[in-house]
């Protein structure tokens, strides 16, 4: 198993990488529903605990592969077996997900991580026998993920408190930065930055789903009501924003050190979290329109606006980094964050909100137009 060519041209996902993302649909669906349903219950404060412990764990699963695939990825058949048992990994977490959610018993999940673990660290003493240029970086990699999953199994112990969730989160979080100062390891710009792209669409599709839901709420609606209709058009407005918000600029070119990396992609948690929300949100006001909340108005607004300006700042955040400090851009971004805020307390902040990123992306394609070509 040899490093693959940061420099290869036409680098795309492969068919078993879009599977492996496949699977994560489930739990991240199952995230969202399952935040939906407990805001629309009225236990907004647990649920969004539960919620941003549960997504981590969704996230960083798909976080440690996708790397690891950039850079030594050969396909071959010890490959493909070893990611099939990370998939296999990947579906018990999501079957953990419910209790992780509801109860805060990861038992599941860690059982999921194992089968996860397990695969992938195979695959990284694999890669360090090959790879002896980076072989202190791949047993690095090795060495702290199982010793992570050794902290993690003392936590599982403890009963799962929230203050261990924080020291082994850093620590996960630790393990690449630390693995990556003995020698870059040969992830591909462009492969890394499609991968991201079609995670984002992925989470952006439970915001499709709620519109739908939406939608479907205005069929079934004779009273005549138009609060569902322009509900349904304002989520639809919204997550085209946030589609077209996020691809506005190729992240490839900029994606050149671990000095940028790192920071791009830990702060990819808030965007595809956030965006997850966003259609959890949606699913939460169609239920205050409809009647079926047991929260009032103003806090089924601020479950979808919360979302969405949280969304917005960690976009433009990582745009930052990757194409520098642009004030016009920065400016008139933060006046749509207000503008997203303030819409929790009109009437439509649904409609509101999609009205306002539609105006964002309109104004950013304006500086655009005025910027010298480049």
């Amino acid at each position: 198993m040899t490093s693959r060519d940061t420099d290869e041209e036409h680098r795309a996902s492969t068919p078993l990488e879009l599977l492996f993302d496949l699977c994560f649909v489930v739990a991240v669906s199952r995230a969202a529903a399952l935040l939906h349903h407990a805001i629309a219950a009225g236990d907004a404060g647990s649920a969004v605990v539960s919620y941003v412990l549960v997504f981590f764990a969704i996230w960083w699963a798909w976080m440690n592969f996708t790397w690891f695939s950039s850079a030594y990825d050969n396909d071959d058949v010890v490959y493909r077996l070893l990611t099939l048992v990370q998939i296999t990994g990947v579906l018990i977490l999501a079957a953990g997900v419910p209790r992780a959610f509801e109860h805060r018993d990861f038992d599941i999940v860690f059982v999921g991580y194992l089968v996860i673990r397990a695969g992938l660290v195979s695959l990284w003493l694999r890669a360090g026998r090959y790879d002896r240029a980076r072989r202190a970086t791949v047993h690095r990699f090795a060495a702290g993920e199982t010793l992570c999953m050794v902290g993690w199994g003392g936590v599982a112990l403890l009963g799962w408190p929230i203050w261990a969730f924080v020291v082994l989160g850093v620590a996960e979080l630790a393990v690449p930065v630390w693995a990556e100062l003995a020698e870059k390891t040969p992830w591909h710009p462009e492969h890394i930055a499609e991968r991201y792209g079609l995670f984002t669409i992925i989470v952006l599709g439970e915001t499709i789903l709620a519109s739908s839901v939406a939608f479907q709420a205005v069929v079934d609606d004779r009273s005549g009501d138009t609060t569902a209709v322009l509900t349904a058009i304002g989520a639809l407005l919204t997550v085209f924003s946030m589609w077209w918000l996020y691809f506005a600029k190729p992240a490839a070119s900029s994606l050149v050190s671990n000095k940028v990396g790192f920071p791009w992609g830990y702060g990819h948690y808030v965007v595809f979290a956030a965006a997850a929300a966003v259609g959890a949100g949606v699913g939460v006001v169609v239920d205050s329109v409809t009647g079926h909340a047991h929260v009032s108005d103003t806090g089924a607004a601020a479950a979808f606006t919360i979302p969405v300006v949280l969304y917005v700042a960690a976009v433009v955040f990582i745009q930052t980094l990757l194409f520098g400090v642009q004030r016009l851009r920065l400016a008139i971004s933060l006046a749509a964050v207000l503008l997203v805020a303030a819409a929790t307390f009109t009437g439509q902040p649904v409609l509101v909100t999609g009205v306002v990123l539609a105006a964002l992306i309109a104004a950013q394609f304006l500086v655009s137009a005025r910027e010298p070509a480049h």
